[in-house]
């Protein structure tokens, strides 16, 4: 029988994060991957290559949350991109209606194409009525700092007591990324399960952020958690991953490069 993983997600024109990265990573670790558009980003090659933001209406995404789930039993979900409190709101009753045996999620909470108020809104909404359903939440630095409410995270040692807050929010697993951004040789990042601490590192490559690094990194615990692997080891596996990715990484004619699943 073939494991199946279901995404739901923004999707990234460039192919360098999101859905399209999602599906990739799905099909590379040899699982079946469904996936429902939440938002359309494009980056503009005119305008430094911010983003240009737009979502998909909310009774869009009902509809394709309600053929995806009417057509496959699944029972593994990863959540991405939203976007607007409206998403979430769609998003969050489509998870109620269903039973899942892992909800992971990416906590992207800024899109540079919103305005400041409507972010806020949108983060707000995200830990109210997503984060709750989460088994497992993969914040990056920025994110870890903003859920945890810490004034800043200069330190693993800070990383650590970030993960600590969010676990309160309640998720059962936090993986809180240092990723190039913590000071040091190593890529350092903190799982805590309620309980235990442990840190999973890995040798920097380079100093500059890869785009599609944490989409990966959620996207393959996701198809490992399909495959009935536990968290602690699906985690140590996509961190394996991610890395192979970032060293096998593809470069275009953007700012930044991305990573390449199939590495």
């Amino acid at each position: 029988m073939v494991d199946l993983a279901y995404v739901i997600a923004g999707s990234e024109a460039t192919g360098g994060a999101g859905l399209q990265v999602d599906l990739k990573t799905f099909q590379q670790l040899g699982v079946y991957g469904v996936g429902t558009a939440t938002c359309i980003v494009s980056f503009d090659p005119k305008d430094n290559w911010g983003h240009r933001f737009f979502p998909v209406p909310a009774e869009v995404i009902a509809d394709q949350i309600e053929a995806a789930t009417s057509a496959h039993d699944m029972d593994v979900v990863k959540i991405g991109m939203l976007g607007t409190p409206a998403t979430i709101d769609v998003v969050a009753d489509g998870l109620g209606k269903s039973s899942w045996r892992h909800v992971v999620l990416d906590p992207v909470l800024i899109c540079k194409g919103q305005e400041p108020g409507a972010a806020l809104d949108t983060d707000n909404a995200l830990r109210r009525q997503i984060l709750p359903h989460a088994t497992v939440i993969t914040p990056n630095l920025f994110e870890a700092q903003t859920l945890s409410g810490m004034a800043s995270i200069e330190s693993v040692e800070d990383l650590t007591e970030a993960a600590r807050r969010i676990h309160d929010l309640g998720p059962k697993y936090v993986v809180a990324k240092g990723g190039v951004e913590l000071p040091g040789d190593e890529a350092v990042d903190v799982l805590f399960d309620g309980e235990h601490i442990t840190l999973l590192t890995a040798p920097k490559v380079g100093n500059e952020r890869v785009s599609g690094a944490g989409c990966t990194l959620a996207a393959a615990i996701t198809a490992e958690l399909a495959k009935g692997t536990e968290v602690a080891e699906a985690v140590k596996a996509a961190k394996d991953f991610v890395t192979n990715g970032i060293k096998g990484r593809v470069s275009a004619h953007t700012p930044f490069d991305t990573v390449w699943q199939g590495a």
